[in-house]
């Protein structure tokens, strides 16, 4: 009996301890403080503002071309006896060097006949001439008062000094196709294509041959219309010089291997802008591009090579350069204020190129920039300042954007 009360009070009593120490625990128990959790302000870099003088520079691309190209023909019909030595591909040759010799008989042969009729007919005007003076003189000795013209001869002298003058036009005109049996370079340049050898017959008009000047060669440039303020274009207007001096070019290309440079002047803008594109085409002249010039390593700046070109712009004054990735938006950057505040600010953008920005308004020296990429910035937010910067992005190659 007393063993199972035992298993009745045993367990309530265990329970009714554990109940107590229980609630002496909950009543023990530290009173917890509820905190709003502290989110720290953003770092952010920044650069601080510095007026600079920017050199502005227009960038494109084009193949060199030669600034004169002609079809040389043959004047006249005759077989080809010779060849000069610069007349091949790529040979160069002098103003008015003898390229292409044809058979010159032919032509000698017209000159004796022509000066044979120069002489006969020369002796046939001496002859009216005389004949026209004893005319008058026995119409003096006989006649009375004025001869007429078929008495003084006058209609046969007028037709033997026309006859005399045909035959010294057709003399010039036999010594002319003389000299037109040697085909000559009307400039110095190079040859483009042969099309003709020792030995081919060639009719007049016949082409023997694609040549181009050398003097200087051409460079077509195709820039968008909105960067033409970036540099002084050579502007032209009807009865005028063009408006500019001729603009600094410095042409790039890759040869075997290597980089060169040459340097030309912007010398003009073509007639048409193109409605697609709205791009205008400036054309670069390079002097003597077949020279060695300075650099006797430096290979020749031939037709059809492809370049790189940087027109050096004009320098502007009193800018300041930021790194593009500070942009927010097409014209808006972030500014952090005395209080470490952002503050969007609009600026006056002059350009914008590949790697910066360039403002010439809406900020002022020793303000400070910020630099950092931030996911929902908000006007008047607090910031950090984690690293202030002064250096000023250089321009990279490349096309403005």
């Amino acid at each position: 009996m007393m063993n199972q009360t035992m298993k009745i009070i045993l367990p309530v009593g265990i329970l009714i301890g554990s109940v107590l120490i229980a609630a002496v625990l909950v009543n023990s128990r530290p009173k917890v403080e509820t905190r709003v959790p502290e989110i720290p302000p953003p770092l952010v870099r920044v650069m601080t503002a510095d007026t600079d003088t920017v050199q502005l520079a227009v960038f494109s691309q084009g193949a060199v071309m030669p600034r004169t190209e002609s079809g040389l023909s043959a004047e006249v019909a005759g077989q080809v006896v010779y060849v000069s030595p610069a007349f091949a591909s790529g040979g160069f040759f002098e103003k008015n060097n003898l390229l292409v010799q044809l058979d010159q008989r032919d032509a000698e042969l017209a000159v004796i006949r022509a000066a044979a009729d120069t002489a006969r007919d020369a002796t046939t005007l001496r002859i009216e001439e005389e004949e026209a003076r004893v005319a008058l003189q026995e119409w003096q000795a006989l006649g009375d008062g004025n001869p007429n013209a078929l008495v003084s001869r006058k209609p046969q002298l007028a037709q033997a000094r026309a006859r005399i003058e045909a035959s010294r036009a057709a003399l010039r005109q036999t010594e002319l196709n003389l000299e037109r049996t040697g085909i000559r370079a009307p400039y110095a340049g190079r040859v483009r294509q042969k099309l003709v050898d020792v030995g081919q017959f060639v009719n007049r008009g016949n082409q023997v041959a694609t040549i181009y000047a050398v003097d200087y060669a051409e460079v077509r440039l195709p820039v968008p219309d909105d960067q033409l303020a970036y540099f002084a274009a050579p502007m032209h207007f009807r009865g005028e010089q063009s408006s500019s001096g001729g603009t600094n070019v410095t042409l790039n290309a890759r040869f075997a291997g290597e980089r060169y440079q040459w340097t030309g002047r912007l010398v003009r803008l073509e007639g048409e802008i193109d409605s697609q594109s709205r791009m205008v085409i400036a054309v670069a002249r390079i002097q003597n591009p077949y020279g060695r010039g300075n650099n006797p390593s430096r290979p020749p700046l031939s037709v059809g090579m492809f370049v790189e070109a940087e027109i050096s712009g004009h320098k502007i004054e009193n800018v300041i350069v930021i790194p593009r990735a500070a942009m927010r938006g097409y014209d808006q950057v972030l500014v952090v204020d005395s209080e470490e505040r952002l503050r969007f600010r609009t600026v006056d953008i002059l350009r914008m190129e590949s790697n910066r920005a360039i403002i010439k308004g809406g900020i002022q020296k020793g303000e400070r920039i910020c630099l950092s990429a931030l996911d929902t910035p908000i006007d008047g937010m607090l910031v950090r300042v984690f690293q202030e910067e002064s250096t000023t992005p250089t321009v990279q190659e490349g096309a403005a954007q």
